[in-house]
C-alpha cells in the first residue's frame, strides 16, 4: 500500500492493491473509509482495463463536441420518464445550492443502469452505435463496486454478503448512476463565484471516478480543519525518476474511490462521505474530462445500521445516530431528496 504525501498535501490517500495477494485489503480500505473516505484503488485485475476507460473518454468527447441541438435531444428535461437520465447543460445543476451565487461549470449526460442488456433511455446519437460497449462499462463497474462493497463487510465483521446482497441488480433497481462529465475552460471566470462542481458529498454508497492522465486537475476534498486539499490525477506521479517508478505511460491509473451518504448512514458515521469539489486550478488552463459511476444501493433497502460490533462501539463512542433521529427511510427517499436541493431551473 502506497501513500500520496506530498509537502503541499495536507491529506493521505492510500493506493490499495485489491487482489488477493494482499490479505491486509480489508482493513486497509476499512481505515481509509474511515480517515479521509477517499482511496485509490489499484488497476490489476480489476476487471476494467486502462483501454475500457480511454474508450469512455473518447466516446464523451464525441457527445460533448456535439452540436447542442443533438444533445438537446437527449436532454434531462424531454426525459417523459421523470427519471435523473440525459445531458445536464450549464446552468442547470448546483451541487453547492446553500452557498453557490452560480451554478455549476460543467456539461453531464448520465446514464441509468442497464435493465437486462438495454439502457432505460434513449441514447445520443454519437453514442448509439456504442450501446454495448457503454453497458459492458457499467457491467464492470458494478462488478468492481460489489468486490469493495464485499471487503467492507469483512473489514467490518459481518456476513460478507451484507452490502452486496443490497446492491445486487437481478433483485430490483436502484438510483445506480453512470455520468460523463465535461467541465470547460471558460473566459472572466469570477474567483470565489464560479466553481466547476460546488461542494458537495456524494448521494450513495460508494464512487468510481476515473480521470485522464495528463487530465486537467482541480479535485479538492475538504479536511478535517475545514481547509480543502488537492487530489492527484495520478497518485504515483510523485514516484517519476525514483527507485520505484511505475509512471511508465503504459500504466494504467488507479482508479478512486470514495464514500457516499449512504454508507455513511450505513454505518453511523464509522465510514466517512467526505465533502469534495472541483475548481479552475490557477497552474492549469484547458477542458477538464472525468467519467463517475455512482452505485447505489436498491431503491427498498432500508438505511439501517449495519450488524457490526464496530458500528455499534462507534456509534456509542461518538454518539452519532441515523439521520433523522433514527427513523429509517429507503435508499430511494433518500436520493429523492437529496436531487430536489441539487438541481436548479435555468
Amino acid at each position: 500500500m502506497a501513500l500520496i504525501n506530498e509537502a503541499d498535501v495536507e491529506v493521505k490517500i492510500p493506493v490499495i492493491d485489491i487482489r488477493p495477494v494482499n490479505p491486509n485489503a480489508a482493513q486497509q480500505l476499512l481505515a481509509a473509509a474511515a480517515g479521509n473516505g477517499f482511496v485509490f484503488i489499484e488497476p490489476w485485475e480489476t476487471g476494467i482495463e486502462q483501454e475500457d476507460v480511454d474508450k469512455m473518454f473518447e466516446l464523451s468527447k464525441q457527445f460533448f463536441a456535439s452540436p447542442f441541438e443533438v444533445k438537446e435531444e437527449v436532454s434531462i428535461s424531454s426525459n417523459k420518464a421523470g427519471k435523473n437520465y440525459g445531458w445536464l447543460s450549464q446552468g442547470v445543476e448546483k451541487l453547492d445550492p446553500a452557498t453557490q451565487k452560480r451554478p455549476d461549470v460543467k456539461e453531464a449526460f448520465n446514464m441509468g443502469e442497464p435493465v437486462g442488456d438495454e439502457l432505460q433511455q434513449s441514447l445520443p446519437r454519437p453514442l448509439q452505435p456504442h450501446e454495448n460497449t457503454l453497458i459492458e462499462f457499467q457491467r464492470k463497474c458494478h462488478r468492481l463496486c460489489q468486490r469493495v462493497l464485499q471487503q467492507f463487510a469483512v473489514g467490518l465483521g459481518i456476513d460478507e454478503h451484507w452490502f452486496t446482497d443490497r446492491h445486487d441488480e437481478s433483485r430490483g433497481p436502484s438510483g445506480t448512476m453512470f455520468r460523463l462529465l465535461y467541465y470547460p475552460q471558460v473566459d472572466g471566470i469570477e474567483d470565489g463565484v464560479d466553481i466547476r462542481a460546488g461542494a458537495h458529498s456524494d448521494y450513495g454508497s460508494i464512487t468510481l471516478l476515473f480521470q485522464q492522465r495528463g487530465g486537467n486537475p482541480g479535485l479538492e476534498i475538504k479536511t478535517p480543519s475545514g481547509e480543502w486539499a488537492p487530489v492527484p490525477v495520478d497518485p504515483k506521479e510523485h514516484l517519476v525518476g525514483s527507485a520505484h517508478d511505475d509512471t511508465s505511460a503504459e500504466r494504467p491509473l488507479p482508479i478512486l474511490v470514495n464514500i457516499g451518504d449512504l454508507l455513511e448512514d450505513w454505518t453511523d458515521g464509522l465510514l466517512k462521505s467526505t465533502v469534495h469539489r472541483v475548481i479552475f486550478p490557477e497552474a492549469s488552463s484547458g477542458d477538464r474530462y472525468s467519467i463517475a459511476y455512482f452505485c447505489h444501493p436498491l431503491d427498498e433497502a432500508l438505511l439501517e445500521p449495519v450488524p457490526s460490533d464496530l458500528v455499534k462501539d462507534h456509534a456509542l463512542k461518538s454518539g452519532n445516530k441515523l439521520a433523522r433521529d433514527g427513523k429509517l427511510i429507503t435508499a430511494k427517499d433518500h436520493l429523492m431528496e437529496r436531487l430536489a436541493a441539487t438541481y436548479t431551473v435555468k
